[in-house]
């Protein structure tokens, strides 16, 4: 009904506007007809207007009372401070699902291709050499002499121990810079002469006989007038040796017993030998000095120190009493300033007994305990707090072995 009553108030003024035609026949057509598109188009808009609920139904639209501008000018806000706007948040930008993402190539260096490669060899030489040293240890059968001077050497773990442990060192590689010389020194009797027949006898059997020297100072040069001409046979025989040894990439082995007798001139031409500045088949050899210089000092430490039972207080006192020693053998020559000193400690009256039996059964007697106490019993001893050392060691157990 309303839009009827709108329709004929508009026809009704459409009428109106007919019969005041006349009035305005002063304009011409065009303009009369712009009018009534003019008026038509406030009519259809009027309609919609009230049609879609946003004006009343009576009156006409509002004029705009300013123009119609786009500015940047905020809008005063009533009731206090203009608000703050919200920032608003960013998107992620999120890959499909589907998609790969493409990284950026890198370049590879060359340079850790060359590094991988020098890893590998470095491996390779550092597996090689633990081979070597294994294959120069087996050709000198150190474990079997370690068996031996467990089995025949009495009371002398640990100067047994560090000569095992000096070999061992130097016999790992076949180059060097310097000799090993091991200087084993101690009393009268407690197995140093013993203990060089073991290592001649043992080198002897793995190397060859050419190679192993055992030189016996009262023997081989007693007379000190004859000591140039022994120096310079001695001087021969040693060239001889290492430059067969050099030629079998062996370490020839040189064992001098009784040093304590040996005279000048024979001293300082090994002292020459004993030098790093020398030819490489020079080099590579081993020396061992036996001599009972330095008995005082090793008996007078080993009665001070008879309370040290544990054998890990023993070797730090071997080691203390190696260091002694030593300085009291570069003050009788220097030849002993670039050697390793292997001290022997005095034999317990147990070790005595083990020297009865050992020497019974090579003989043929049947080791009666009682009988070897007895014959133990008539040794001389030192003694200090509750243990008993020998004063001449093993020195007299053949003797009355064969009085038997």
């Amino acid at each position: 009904m309303a839009d009827l009553d709108t329709s004929e108030s508009a026809m009704e003024e459409e009428s109106q506007t007919e019969t005041a035609a006349p009035s305005i026949s002063n304009f011409s057509s065009k303009l009369r007809a712009m009018v009534r598109i003019r008026r038509k188009y406030q009519v259809m808009k009027k309609r919609r207007a009230e049609l879609g609920g946003e004006l009343p139904r009576s009156g006409l639209l509002p004029r705009p009372t300013g123009p119609e501008i786009f500015t940047f000018d905020q809008l005063p806000v009533s009731g206090g401070s203009p608000r703050k706007r919200k920032k608003k948040k960013r998107n992620r930008v999120m890959f499909p699902n589907d998609g790969r993402r493409y990284l950026p190539a890198k370049e590879r260096s060359r340079a850790k291709n060359c590094l991988f490669l020098l890893s590998i060899i470095v491996c390779v030489q550092v597996y090689n050499a633990i081979e070597n040293l294994d294959d120069h240890l087996q050709r000198y059968d150190l474990e079997g002499l370690e068996k031996t001077l467990k089995r025949e050497v009495f009371g002398q773990r640990e100067a047994a121990e560090s000569i095992l442990e000096l070999l061992s060192d130097y016999l790992s590689t076949y180059v060097h810079n310097k000799p090993l010389v091991i200087s084993i020194n101690g009393p009268s009797g407690v197995g140093k002469s013993h203990l060089g027949r073991i290592l001649a006898r043992h080198f002897r059997s793995v190397a060859s006989e050419e190679l192993v020297l055992q030189y016996f100072m009262l023997h081989h040069c007693p007379l000190e007038e004859n000591a140039p001409h022994c120096a310079q046979e001695l001087a021969t025989r040693i060239s001889d040796m290492v430059n067969r040894a050099e030629a079998e990439e062996k370490i020839p082995v040189f064992i001098f017993d009784e040093v304590e007798f040996m005279h000048s001139p024979l001293l300082e031409y090994l002292q020459g030998f004993f030098r790093a500045n020398q030819t490489n088949e020079y080099l590579n050899a081993v020396y061992v000095l036996i001599s009972n210089i330095g008995q005082a000092e090793i008996t007078k430490f080993v009665l001070q120190n008879s309370s040290s039972n544990d054998s890990l207080g023993k070797q730090k006192l071997t080691q203390e009493l190696g260091r002694q020693v030593k300085r009291s053998l570069v003050h009788y020559h220097p030849l002993w300033a670039d050697t390793d000193v292997v001290p022997m400690w005095l034999l317990e009256k147990s070790h005595v007994m083990e020297c009865f039996l050992d020497e019974m059964t090579r003989e043929g007697f049947y080791p009666d305990t009682s009988h070897i106490e007895r014959l133990a019993a008539e040794i001389s001893y030192y003694t200090a707090g509750n243990r008993e050392y020998s004063r001449n060691g093993c020195k007299q157990v053949v003797g009355k072995v064969n009085l038997l």
